[in-house]
């Protein structure tokens, strides 16, 4: 059925919610999970000399954290006995960054959290789960 599962993860409880379902899945299917943290760009503009946060500090200081997501994605799939391949990408929009490399690594599906929102919290604040939902052709299992 499935053989390459994509879990996108930023470190947060919801996150966690995915990974986890996303390793029961893989394991029971016999598939190989990958992994991946989207780091923001350094915000350049017309300020950025202005900055607090030298460029080169900032982009260390992000991938140290991506690094550390994934890094626990991958830790969570040696104990479960499920092959993982963890990356971390840079993009201005998670969401493009997510459907980018899901399709690059032939992933054929996607586990994503949800925080739930209805009505016009969802319509006002978006998530990157609707965006890849409306935006991919891969199979997404949207986990609450």
């Amino acid at each position: 059925m499935f053989k390459r599962i994509l879990v996108p993860t930023d470190g947060s409880d919801i996150t966690q919610k995915a990974i986890e379902t996303s390793i029961t899945l893989a394991k029971s299917l016999g598939a190989e999970l990958h992994t991946i943290c989207v780091k923001e760009p350094f915000p350049y503009g017309a300020i950025s000399e202005m900055q607090p946060t030298p460029p080169q500090e900032f982009f260390d200081a992000q991938e140290r954290i991506a690094t550390r997501h994934v890094a626990a994605v991958a830790e969570a799939c040696a104990v479960a006995g499920v092959p993982c391949e963890a990356r971390t990408v840079e993009g201005l929009h998670p969401w493009e960054s997510i459907i980018e490399h899901a399709t690059k690594m032939g992933c054929d599906l996607l586990v994503m959290a949800s925080h739930g929102r209805r009505g016009v919290s969802a319509l006002l604040l978006g998530s990157e789960t609707q965006k890849v939902l409306t935006h991919t052709q891969i199979p997404v299992l949207v986990v609450r």
